[in-house]
């Protein structure tokens, strides 16, 4: 037995904690103090920050290092020198400056840590950074354009409006009923579903789906009936009437299931937005008609340009809204692209289901099936705007920036399948016509020749 029993024990005990407390004493604990204590500022711009760095274990030569957690919302870097003097040191108090660059939306948090050598150590203390999108001049130009091309679209529209046909929609209206019940029924309840399969631990993200979906009355579904052949008289009837309907459907979903999906959503329905969109949809229809009485011929002119006129207008919204909004496309996942296919696809499908299940013809399908599937986006931007705060409202309308986006590509398909089925049937059909006349100008036996001669002759 050891004649120190069990004396031994404690000396080797302190044996092994002695390097352990010395390593632990090296170790600086210092508090990094940041004036502003926080930032917001835009992307693409830049501010400074001053910091001080107290406490004890400051060696001479220490670097201090910039640490950003998310690097992509910004970055930052020194507007001074970041070593550690000796007299620093001596007096434990360390300042510094650097500058702070926002990159993309976001949050995120700044710290500092000391360099020693191959070692880190943390520094107590962060700067919180919000990064937010500045407003530019580019967005305000494509929205007055855009709202100054569609005036002129219903006024065309007015001028080839029918309006006995849509009395008689008024009349009997079972087309915008079938309508109502896709766009104020189905596309909630489908959203408010898909959203929670698509996004089940991101409540901002399906509210900003759920938001799309309660929002009725996209104006680009006139435009597009009229380009595939639709019922266009039903389709503009639809638009009104749903866009009406929405002043009482929209309020019901949003204090509804809108505050399941974000409980505390500060939700504030856009009536203003919404009275407006009925103005700009009734007067310009209005002056069409006007023009169908009084001056019939400018308004033949304007019905004759309609179609090229609409599909110019559609390329330029898309591509001006892409190219004005290019930096989104960093928030693409494959989430938010199934949100975008989702919510009009499946709103374009259940609406001419339900109104062939409903024996509507072809061409009032279409309409239906249109006016369900596309949404107004510009309303549930707006809404996401007032509910959610900055830059999460931002970031949170790319659910509907991607509805906009994937809402045309089913049409436009169709409407490529329309025009190369068009060349080929007037391709069989010129053939047909030059086989029956090459066949029988005179006998069924004459030879082609032969006709064209006696055709000279």
């Amino acid at each position: 037995m050891c004649p120190i029993w069990p004396l031994h024990i404690i000396i080797l005990y302190l044996l092994a904690l002695c390097p352990m407390w010395v390593v632990c004493q090296a170790v600086p604990n210092l508090l990094a103090t940041f004036n502003p204590n926080n930032l917001t500022l835009h992307m693409d711009y830049s501010d400074f920050i001053d910091v001080e760095v107290t406490g004890d274990g400051l060696l001479p030569a220490d670097e201090m290092v910039i640490r950003v957690p998310n690097s992509h919302v910004a970055d930052a870097t020194w507007n001074s020198t970041h070593t550690v003097s000796e007299e620093e040191a001596s007096s434990n108090r360390w300042r510094g400056r650097f500058q702070i660059t926002g990159k993309f939306l976001g949050r995120t948090d700044m710290l500092l840590e000391v360099k020693r050598g191959s070692s880190e150590y943390p520094v107590n203390g962060t700067i919180p950074v919000t990064v937010l999108r500045p407003e530019r001049v580019i967005d305000t130009i494509f929205t007055s354009s855009v709202a100054t091309f569609v005036s002129l679209i219903f006024i065309n529209f007015g001028c080839a409006m029918h309006w006995p046909t849509v009395k008689e929609v008024l009349r009997r209206p079972i087309g915008p009923l079938i309508g109502m019940c896709g766009q104020f029924l189905f596309m909630p309840l489908m959203t408010f579903g898909l959203g929670f399969l698509v996004f089940p631990t991101l409540p901002e993200m399906h509210l900003g789906m759920f938001c799309t979906g309660v929002a009725p009355g996209g104006g680009a579904s006139n435009i597009w009936t009229f380009i595939l052949g639709g019922n266009l008289n039903l389709s503009l009837a639809m638009t009104s009437i749903s866009t009406l309907a929405a002043f009482g459907f929209m309020p019901l979903w949003l204090f509804s299931l809108g505050q399941v999906v974000f409980r505390n959503a500060n939700i504030v329905v856009p009536y203003s937005r919404i009275a407006t969109f009925v103005v700009g949809l009734i007067v310009p229809l209005g002056i069409g008609l006007a023009m169908q009485r009084w001056t019939p011929r400018l308004a033949a002119f304007m019905v004759r340009i309609l179609k090229g006129f609409s599909t110019t207008l559609l390329l330029f919204i898309i591509v001006f809204a892409i190219v004005t909004n290019l930096y989104i496309f960093e928030l693409f996942t494959w989430e938010i692209i199934v949100a975008g296919m989702g919510v009009p696809w499946l709103g374009y499908l259940a609406g001419y289901v339900l109104a062939r299940v409903c024996r509507q013809p072809h061409e009032d399908a279409l309409a239906i099936s249109i006016e369900t599937g596309i949404q107004n986006t510009g309303i549930a931007i707006f809404l996401l705007r007032y509910a959610l705060p900055q830059p999460e409202a931002d970031l949170t309308t790319v659910v509907p920036v991607s509805v906009a986006i994937m809402t045309p590509v089913p049409m436009t398909a169709i409407y490529i399948y329309q025009k190369i089925k068009g060349c080929f049937d007037n391709r069989k059909q010129h053939k047909k016509i030059l086989e029956e006349g090459n066949g029988n100008p005179i006998s069924g036996n004459t030879e082609p020749g032969l006709i064209a001669t006696i055709d000279v002759k």
